[in-house]
């Protein structure tokens, strides 16, 4: 059996010393000035990779679990190591800077890459940073054949030779004019829609098939009034009033921001429908430095567009 790797950037192992020197994970959240919510999913995810617990959660509050223990004591070790590591990154902050290669797809995550990237230029000038788009079905292939260190889609297929360093899970949602009657309503069934033409995605959008199902099983599959595989082009179809696309709020963010369009979130009877972002990495190669960098901070940006689109649909 093939034993899983925990990375020593994984969020999720900085977030479970967190809560380790705070004892609990609303103070963890409070000194790292995030979410609970955003702590506690960590934790679960990392509960999820190792197989086993790390707290046990009691009413007087958490207790390590043997596991918990055993990984405090591997995070004690890394941090012993720590000076090293920081000579290392005092050479990425002078001339011998490294360069990051990430590979994604088109419009989609323009505004997490760009934020990130502007963080890693105010943080480390001398790393350079290029992005492929490619389609979703080449991005495992790109990472595998050692193309690119990094990989950003959603509804990525999985495979044995990738690893999901971070995950998210996104609401689709229908892309409207803010003047829509449809705009007051918090959630929409896509049969809702069965009376305006539908904007749909071309195969090198990862979830035209997630879409499609959707429109089937609501007898609307031959629906589908324009196709592109380009999001610039369906937020202007959209904005000129042609018809509803599906998507997340995930590259639309100015526009939504701005007031041009609005994202209502579907559901399929009463369950939300979700569309999963992933970064992903080689799962037997570990990243360089300079990677490890940038993943930190995209994962970070990634979070908090998470909690910044769940608390509007609570709202």
């Amino acid at each position: 059996m093939k034993r899983k790797r925990l990375r020593i950037h994984a969020a999720s192992l900085h977030y479970f010393d967190a809560v380790c020197r705070a004892g609990t994970i609303r103070e963890a959240a409070r000194r790292l000035n995030i979410a609970s919510s955003a702590v506690n999913r960590q934790i679960l995810r990392l509960e999820e990779e190792i197989g086993a617990p790390v707290f046990l959660r009691l009413s007087s509050g958490l207790r390590l679990t043997e596991a918990g223990q055993l990984l405090a004591a591997h995070i004690r070790t890394v941090l012993r190591d720590a000076e090293q590591v920081a000579s290392r990154l005092d050479e990425l902050r002078g001339l011998r800077a490294g360069h990051v290669e990430i590979a994604t797809v088109a419009g989609t995550c323009a505004c997490l890459l760009s934020d990130t990237i502007t963080q890693m230029a105010q943080d480390y000038p001398k790393i350079t940073v290029g992005v492929r788009i490619i389609d979703t079905h080449a991005i495992a292939e790109a990472i595998v054949n050692g193309d690119v260190h990094l990989g950003l889609a959603f509804e990525v297929p999985r495979q044995p030779e990738i690893h999901a360093m971070h995950v998210a899970q996104f609401p689709l949602g229908a892309v409207i004019l803010p003047q829509s009657p449809m705009v007051q309503k918090k959630i929409v069934d896509i049969s809702e829609f069965s009376e305006h033409p539908i904007i749909l995605p071309k195969e090198n959008f990862a979830n035209r098939k997630q879409v499609h199902s959707l429109l089937f099983k609501a007898g609307m599959e031959d629906w589908g009034q324009y196709e592109s595989g380009s999001i610039d082009l369906m937020k202007q179809l959209v904005l000129r009033g042609l018809g509803v696309a599906f998507m997340t709020r995930i590259g639309i963010e100015p526009e939504l921001r701005q007031g041009l369009l609005a994202h209502v979130p579907l559901m399929q009877g009463d369950m939300p429908i979700r569309s999963e972002l992933g970064l992903f990495v080689h799962a037997s190669s570990p990243l360089p430095v300079a990677a490890g960098l940038f993943a930190d901070r995209l994962m970070a940006i990634i979070d908090r567009e998470y909690e910044a689109t769940h608390t509007s649909v609570k709202e």
